[in-house]
């Protein structure tokens, strides 16, 4: 049984009081866990994989576009990932063992390699962090479910901005997904 820690979506844009489209202090609060985790898997030479989600303002074929304002623009402050997990990475980013990469969906697998390096590695166990609870991670694990991997979210390190999301969310993770709530 190989693991990896998703970390997902943790940046300025998500998590900052003044982000573009901030989950606040609940994705706030989350920072240390998050962190803790990713030296932990690291420690153990497990796989930390940090899809970030990157957008282009105005694209006209991006369904986001219309939907939200823009937020996490490649090369911006909002794009950056959060707090000390942005020192973290960089202290790490040159590992083997760490993998940042760029997403356009709310799901980490939608048009990304995230399947094929996880299966190359013999990764089975995903365990899932980040924000939002009800968008970006709760798509992601459906992927994840559907591609057949063992699924264990971490409560203490996940948030969103909508508390009826995150109930609803954690609900299905463990009653649809039969994922493992930790």
């Amino acid at each position: 049984m190989a693991e990896a820690l998703i970390i997902i979506d943790y940046t300025n844009d998500f998590v900052a009081p003044d982000g573009a489209l901030t989950a606040g202090e609940p994705a706030q609060a989350i920072e240390n866990a998050i962190v803790q985790l990713a030296e932990t898997f690291y420690q153990r030479g497990d796989f930390v994989f940090l899809p970030t989600d990157v957008h282009t303002p105005g694209d006209p074929y991006h369904p986001e576009t219309k939907l939200f304002p823009p937020h996490n623009v490649r090369g911006s402050w909002g794009r950056e990932l959060y707090g000390q997990l942005q020192p973290w990475y960089a202290a790490h980013q040159d590992a083997q063992n760490v993998i940042f990469f760029d997403k356009t969906r709310y799901s980490s697998f939608a048009g990304t390699p995230l399947d094929i390096w996880l299966r190359e590695r013999r990764i089975t166990d995903l365990h899932l962090v980040g924000v939002d609870t009800d968008i970006c991670v709760l798509h992601t694990a459906v992927d994840a479910y559907n591609l057949n991997y063992h699924l264990t979210i971490h409560q203490d390190a996940v948030a969103t901005f909508n508390p009826a999301g995150a109930e609803f969310a954690l609900a299905h993770f463990k009653n649809v997904l039969n994922a493992t709530i930790i």
